[in-house]
């Protein structure tokens, strides 16, 4: 079955059986490995990707549902030469260990964002609930995540944000 999408701003059309869960579709047909096969029962979150602005484990996601949509990974967010606001924010707060959790989390922080652009901390920890991570860098993320929102914020108003490099 065809499948039209768009997948980080560009067109796609996959074929895939409509049943297949949209991580797999990344990663093995589109060659996007920043969503990570985790628990493959949407219990983790490092398949974590934004569907129309919003947040969703990629593994139990299947295709069918997401003719027409748009899709962002972690690769959407920026590149390694120019990593955008989120993906500097994690840099910069030195927010992973292992990192196999944090491209989850970023897409979710980053929706989170998206949606509430100044949350406090109790929403930013509510919004990172479905992202296991057993590195301990918790209190990194959270700092990123308040930094992301700080630079997007300042970025929307033309302001600057204050932060040193």
């Amino acid at each position: 079955m065809a499948i039209d999408l768009t997948v980080n701003g560009i067109p796609q059309r996959v074929e895939a059986d409509p049943d297949t869960p949209l991580l797999y579709v990344l990663r093995d047909d589109l060659g996007l490995n920043g969503a990570k096969f985790g628990c493959g029962l949407g219990q983790c979150g490092s398949c974590t990707v934004m569907v129309d602005g919003r947040a969703v484990l990629s593994c139990v996601t299947p295709i069918l549902l997401l003719q027409g949509r748009s899709v962002t990974t972690v690769e959407g967010l920026g590149t390694a030469e120019a990593p955008g606001p989120m993906q500097r924010a994690f840099i910069e707060e030195q927010a992973a260990q292992c990192g196999y959790c944090i491209p989850g989390m970023m897409m979710r922080a980053q929706a989170l964002l998206q949606e509430q652009p100044d949350p406090d901390d109790a929403a930013i920890r509510r919004a990172l609930e479905f992202n296991l991570c057993r590195c301990g860098t918790h209190m990194r993320i959270l700092r990123a995540i308040r930094r992301a929102a700080d630079t997007m914020r300042h970025a929307a108003t033309g302001a600057p944000n204050g932060r040193a490099g």
